[in-house]
């Protein structure tokens, strides 16, 4: 839209069909978002509007909502989702917080989609090995492009708290600061959108699959999340000895209670169940433990007011809005329905059956499919249509044959 157009308050309408478009373009039948395929209304939220300062010429972004010509949010809406939920926490005087770990790769241009990735040319005419895993160094070269995402970052108004090179193969990691889920998920997604484009400027590619690389540690999105009571303030996870409340058992219960249906919204493409097929670090579980990276939700060691839950399902490809509404609706089912979680786990374990994941896409897209809870916490229209998008991308994966089967099975047949 033009400047004058958007600052004269003129009204940018987008088809229903649009909000459940597949990754490779394509829609699904339309009786999963209205057979007349009507306009939705794109309302700018005015505290995210951005001029883009990577942009040679003047542009700006708004990042809007989906709303129904009629005033209300569309469902198929995953900003919209994020918001009902957090209104349901207002409605009890409850106020969730979250923070996201956002975990991506930085490669060199890939004009050839059948060859690996690889990372850039370091600054001694190498390639990382994989031997700088939270090293300071600037061999690679990266600091530039760094040094941009960091004074993009600043011109965006996203505050940061740590960067850091992460296990995998010129992978790095962001912790973004933790404060309102709806901000959270904006500013996850306006990172994102930042990262590719300012990577693009410098002559690389910036990857939030899950597992671009194989042999090679997969990229998550952990999400850490805590509640407070909106009229003191306080972190309803701590009672007032210091300890954990019940609360803070009912969230974990709900979360367990939630993650195998809503799989499929944390881990939504093919290449998600490549990171939790390899759990280490990335776990394919909903037990819980206090610090113990093998569970799906652990508990950070922390101070009691800082008592928080980190799901550490979700990858670096899952929708930062329907991710978080997913993880803070199964919190606050397990709080409204006073669930209690399984005892926690400590060191090796192993996965209980009624604590194990769908590992597959098929798997938790069935999973879903069948799930009353998902139907409940975000209607009807939406999860059919979810899954209808997604058996899509599923099935023109399926129509693919992979190089590892004309590698391994052809002598065999």
């Amino acid at each position: 839209m033009t400047a004058e157009g958007f600052l004269e308050g003129r009204r940018l309408q987008l088809a229903r069909g649009v909000m459940l478009q597949c990754i490779m373009g394509g829609y699904p039948p339309a009786r999963f978002y209205g057979c007349d395929d009507g306009d939705l209304a794109l309302v700018p939220d005015p505290a995210q509007i951005h001029r883009l300062p990577w942009s040679k010429h003047p542009r700006a972004l708004a990042i809007c909502d989906a709303d129904e010509l009629t005033g209300e949010s569309s469902s198929l809406s995953t900003r919209g989702q994020l918001k009902a939920v957090i209104a349901r926490y207002a409605a009890i005087g409850l106020a969730p917080v979250v923070a996201t770990e956002l975990e991506f790769f930085v490669f060199a241009p890939n004009t050839d989609s059948t060859q690996p990735f690889q990372p850039p040319t370091g600054l001694d005419g190498r390639r990382e090995d994989g031997h700088s895993a939270f090293s300071i160094s600037s061999n690679n070269g990266l600091r530039p492009f760094f040094r941009e995402v960091y004074e993009c970052m600043a011109a965006l108004g996203l505050p940061r708290d740590t960067f850091m090179h992460e296990m995998g193969v010129s992978q790095f990691e962001i912790n973004l600061l933790h404060g309102d889920p709806l901000l959270l998920a904006d500013q996850t997604f306006l990172f994102k959108h930042l990262l590719k484009e300012v990577a693009l400027k410098h002559g690389l590619i910036a990857v939030c699959m899950a597992k671009p690389l194989a042999h090679t540690p997969g990229s998550s999105m952990h999400i850490h999340q805590s509640i407070v009571e909106v009229a003191t303030g306080r972190n309803v996870f701590t009672d007032e000895n210091g300890q954990a409340s019940a609360t803070f058992r009912h969230f974990i219960g709900g979360q367990q209670a939630g993650m195998a249906d809503f799989t499929a919204l944390f881990a939504p493409n093919v290449n998600s169940y490549q990171r939790l097929y390899h759990p280490f670090a990335s776990p394919n579980n909903a037990c819980w433990s206090h610090d113990n990276r093998s569970a799906g939700l652990r508990i950070p060691a922390s101070s009691p007011v800082a008592r928080r839950v980190e799901n550490r399902l979700p990858g670096a490809d899952a929708n930062p809005y329907l991710a978080i509404a997913a993880s803070l609706a199964c919190g606050l089912y397990g709080i409204q329905h006073q669930l209690e979680p399984d005892e926690p786990i400590q060191g090796e374990f192993e996965v209980p059956d009624k604590l194990s994941l769908p590992c597959t896409l098929h798997a938790a897209l069935e999973r879903l499919k069948r799930s009353q809870l998902a139907m409940e916490l975000f209607g009807k229209e939406f999860i059919e249509g979810y899954i209808a998008s997604k058996t899509m991308e599923l099935t023109s994966f399926q129509d693919e044959i992979t190089p590892w089967e004309r590698r391994v099975l052809a002598a065999q047949a």
